[in-house]
Parts: C-alpha cells; sequence; structure tokens
C-alpha cells in the first residue's frame, strides 16, 4: 500500500494533515502573490510567513534550510553582479567598482523572493510522497500523461543516477581521468549516450511489466481525497495571510 494508502493508517498533524490539492493550489497562491510584491518589507514579511509554515510543518528545520541555501548557492553569484551591473547612485565600492542601490535592493529582492517561494514549495509540496503528488495533480484535472511523466520521473531519477555512479566506476577502473582534451570530451559523450541507452531500455522493460499488470493509463489507489473543515479554515487563513500581504505592499509607508 503507497501513497494515501499509508496515509490511512497514519496520524499527521499540522500542514501535512492538509488535503494535498489545497496545499498545491495553496502554494500555486503563494508564489503568485510573493513574485507580484514589490516592496521589500512585505517580501521579507512573506519569507516570515514561509518559515512559519515551516514550524508549523514539523519538518527538520534545519534540514529544510540546509536544502534551501543549495539553492542560493545557485543565484549568488548573479546576485554579486547585480549591484556592479545595474546603473544608479553608488551606495558603496568594491575593487574600485561602484555598486549602486538600484542594484543592492535588486539583489536582496531577488533572494528574499526566491527563498520564499522555494520554502513554502517545500514546506507545501515537498512533504508529499510521489504517489499522493501525483494524485493530487490528477483530481487537479492535469493532463495524465504529464502526471505519469511526473511521477516516473521522480521515482527513477535515483536509478538513472545509480546507473551513472556504475559506468563512471567502470571508466575509473579502466584508468580514465578527466581532463580538457579531447579524449575526456569523447569519454563523458559516450557516457551520456550510455545512460540514454540504458534509460531507454529500462523504461521498455518497466512499461511491458506495467502492461502485464493490467496498467491502461491510470493509477489506482485505494483511498480518494476528501475535504475537512480543517482544510477550509486552513485555506480561509492562509488566503487572508496573502490578502494582507497584498494590501500592505500597496500600502504606503
Amino acid at each position: 500500500m503507497t501513497g494515501l494508502g499509508q496515509a490511512a493508517g497514519q496520524t499527521h498533524f499540522g500542514i501535512r494533515a492538509i488535503d494535498p490539492r489545497m496545499r498545491i493550489l495553496a502554494a500555486l497562491a503563494f508564489g503568485i502573490c510573493v513574485v507580484s510584491l514589490t516592496a521589500l518589507w512585505t517580501v521579507a514579511m512573506a519569507l516570515g510567513l514561509a518559515l512559519l509554515m515551516l514550524v508549523f510543518s514539523r519538518q527538520p528545520v534545519w534540514q529544510t534550510l540546509r536544502r534551501m541555501a543549495v539553492m542560493d548557492g545557485f543565484i549568488v553569484f548573479t546576485l554579486v553582479l547585480l549591484p556592479l551591473t545595474v546603473p544608479g547612485p553608488a551606495a558603496l565600492h568594491i575593487l574600485g567598482l561602484p555598486a549602486s542601490w538600484a542594484g543592492l535592493r535588486m539583489a536582496c529582492e531577488i533572494i528574499l523572493t526566491a527563498n520564499a517561494v522555494i520554502l513554502a514549495l517545500m514546506t507545501l509540496v515537498g512533504s508529499m510522497d510521489p504517489v499522493t503528488l501525483g494524485h493530487a495533480l490528477h483530481r487537479l484535472y492535469l493532463p495524465d500523461a504529464l502526471v505519469h511523466l511526473m511521477m516516473f520521473t521522480i521515482r527513477y531519477v535515483d536509478v538513472l543516477r545509480g546507473e551513472y555512479l556504475r559506468l563512471r566506476s567502470a571508466m575509473k577502473v579502466r584508468g580514465f581521468r578527466p581532463g580538457t582534451n579531447l579524449h575526456t570530451y569523447r569519454s563523458l559523450g559516450y557516457l551520456i549516450g550510455m545512460i540514454l541507452v540504458r534509460a531507454i531500455e529500462r523504461s521498455e522493460r518497466i512499461l511491458a511489466a506495467m502492461k502485464c499488470r493490467g496498467f491502461e493509463g491510470r493509477i489506482f489507489l485505494l483511498q480518494d481525497f476528501r475535504l475537512t473543515p480543517r482544510d477550509w479554515i486552513f485555506t480561509t487563513i492562509f488566503m487572508l495571510a496573502l490578502a494582507v500581504l497584498l494590501i500592505c505592499d500597496k500600502a504606503p509607508l
């Protein structure tokens, strides 16, 4: 028994007890609301709301924040360059180059917005298992093909990673050492090609096994979603919080 079938025999509290469909819609509404904010202090309020949701979700706080910090590592270099490239009055000088107030503000706005949205997604949606997420997306009337593609991608990313690690180990055993030369580029191309070939072969075996078990394009679960008063209370409070953010953003300081 997977997904909702497992959840049927467990007791969840906090945000995990909310209907997955409501959590997905709440994450979507939160993202749209946050990216429409223009004042830095209201974006900071949105990040505070995301942190509050993290606390009530009963997820490991420090582990979640470390995962979010990984995302920050991808954009930190862009944020460092913004003050140096956006025109405007100089706030300070870095290695003789003027850093503008407009660039600093834009960098702060981007980092706050990105962290608020990612943290909300990790809190509201990231705590679902792939089967529950796929079933909720199906109940929100997303195309079945898209839902199945997402579910299988999540399921088999680790499998493809295992294939990659085995192929890399085999290359190292045979004396391969990466470098900046044509042999390295050719070897990495062969590696990517072998991963794709093995992925296609595995997908054909999986499809044949699923058809043998009666798969006809739909995944059934033992329990369906049902909205409860708790779901409506959460949705009402959450939408009121987003409305407060939008009102505060438009209000003059």
